[in-house]
């Protein structure tokens, strides 16, 4: 073997040698940092599990009813003085209404006074004035609710009230349950009585309702902390603050933010909120809440 092959020999050899440490030191590396990465805890935000309100509801609408109504009808030709029956006026209990040539009409109790119907009359002949009073200090609702839900119909059971209208939002409360179910409809008559806060509700106003039932106290957890996998639902709970336990639970009412838990926790445990989705069983953990 001449002097210029065995050069070359020695040459590949060496480098040969030092691409195999180069690539054993980016292998080790590679080993350790995944080492590490396996042993770093990850960092999460926790929750702990507390009891709160839930119910379950029906959701219907109505039109709003006066509480009471009274009807006026006059002919303009008898009438001696009266209010300004076009002002929308506030009436109290025993007010005069009117003075009319055959008799005194006084309010039979207090509300908002409005026209109803103007009806001019033949030529030559009288104009009547037709005006309403109605009591909305309380509104009532009449809906119809599904048969299925009679037995949890009760007297007395909570009410949400909105409307598109008005911003605000009344609670009023189931007043009559009919005792018979419509055999054309399949559902039940009710009526809602609310209390109509500054008369903001006005006769013939569409109203929407929900109906809570079944209000009752259970334990929650947020929904970004449930991990869903086909039918099994989990959350992971935190062991002494370091580790978590993937952890079976059952829940029942849902919406977007919350959900009810049925079986699988205990008030005060601990479970995490966010960071999920970075975490398999019995992974190390660091809570920064």
């Amino acid at each position: 073997m001449n002097t210029n092959k065995k050069i070359i020999l020695i040459a590949s050899v060496i480098i040969l040698l030092s691409v195999g440490v180069i690539i054993g030191r980016l292998v080790i590396n590679a080993t350790i940092q995944k080492q590490i990465s396996i042993i770093r805890p990850t960092e999460v935000v926790s929750y702990t599990v507390k009891k709160n309100n839930f119910y379950d509801q029906i959701d219907t609408f109505g039109t709003a009813l006066a509480n009471q109504s009274y009807s006026i009808r006059i002919k303009k030709s008898d009438i001696i003085s009266s209010v300004e029956f076009d002002k929308n006026l506030f009436i109290e209990k025993n007010q005069i209404i009117a003075n009319t040539k055959n008799e005194t009409i006084a309010a039979p109790f207090s509300g908002r006074l409005g026209i109803r119907e103007i009806t001019p009359g033949i030529l030559g002949g009288e104009q009547s004035i037709i005006a309403t009073l109605d009591d909305i200090s309380y509104i009532k609702i009449d809906a119809n609710i599904p048969e299925n839900y009679l037995p949890a119909l009760k007297k007395n059971l909570k009410v949400k009230i909105t409307s598109n209208e008005i911003k605000d939002e009344f609670i009023g409360n189931i007043e009559t349950i009919s005792a018979r179910i419509d055999p054309t409809t399949r559902s039940v008559l009710i009526q809602v009585k609310v209390k109509n806060s500054e008369n903001k509700i006005i006769p013939g106003m569409l109203l929407d309702m929900s109906i809570r039932y079944n209000e009752r106290s259970a334990l929650e957890v947020p929904q970004e902390a449930i991990v869903q996998s086909g039918e099994d639902t989990t959350v992971f709970k935190i062991v002494d603050g370091k580790t978590v336990s993937l952890t079976s639970i059952k829940v029942g009412l849902r919406d977007f933010e919350r959900a009810e838990v049925i079986s699988g926790l205990s008030e005060g445990e601990t479970i995490v909120k966010e960071g999920v989705s970075k975490l398999r069983d019995k992974a190390l953990i660091k809570v920064s809440n």
